[in-house]
């Protein structure tokens, strides 16, 4: 009986576990209209920001994610301390008060980092592909896949859409139905 009872009790745990799991889809839908916020306040492409969040992070289920709020795989701040499997763990990745917070020093990193920092001054938020290779030469990465990952990704779930603007949408309309507008741009 004992037995019984604790392998139920194992099943259903596991379970549990499984179903908290965050699926691409539902991490896309919940932190999108933070993206598109950051991506007009900083002109970094919102796909860019989804994009390597879902990558860094494995769609929020990663250690770091879960435990430090840390999304973007962001080193620093101390050595942030978490307990995994009530094993303490230390870690060399920064600890955020929330996962917005992450997003935010994201975006700071991006545009303020020496290195960084031409990247957003050279490209529009529509240059997601040179954004992620300018990205990746930077250092921010030292995987030689990283840049094609995060592509992967960004054309997987079509994130580039989450880059245009409403203003973009409705100049393309009009482009569309009336020839004479094509030269709007």
């Amino acid at each position: 009986m004992k037995k019984t009872l604790l392998i139920l009790a194992l099943l259903t745990s596991s379970f549990g576990a499984f179903a908290q799991k965050n699926t691409s889809l539902g991490y896309i839908e919940q932190f999108k209209d933070n993206a598109i916020k950051i991506m007009h306040e900083t002109g970094i492409p919102a796909s860019i920001i989804l994009g390597i969040a879902m990558h860094e992070s494995g769609n929020g289920n990663s250690s770091i994610a879960q435990h430090l709020n840390n999304q973007f795989g962001v080193k620093g701040g101390g050595g942030a301390v978490y307990y995994k499997n009530q094993k303490k763990v230390r870690s060399a990745y920064k600890k955020y008060d929330s996962i917005l917070d992450s997003f935010d020093d994201f975006a700071r990193i991006i545009t303020e980092r020496r290195q960084l920092g031409r990247i957003s001054d050279q490209l529009t938020q529509h240059d997601y592909v040179k954004w992620v290779k300018g990205i990746q030469k930077s250092g921010y990465a030292s995987s030689k896949k990283w840049a094609s990952q995060v592509l992967a990704i960004i054309r997987k779930y079509q994130l580039n859409d989450l880059d245009h603007t409403p203003d973009d949408v409705k100049t393309a309309e009009v482009a569309q139905t009336d020839p004479k507008a094509s030269n709007l741009k």
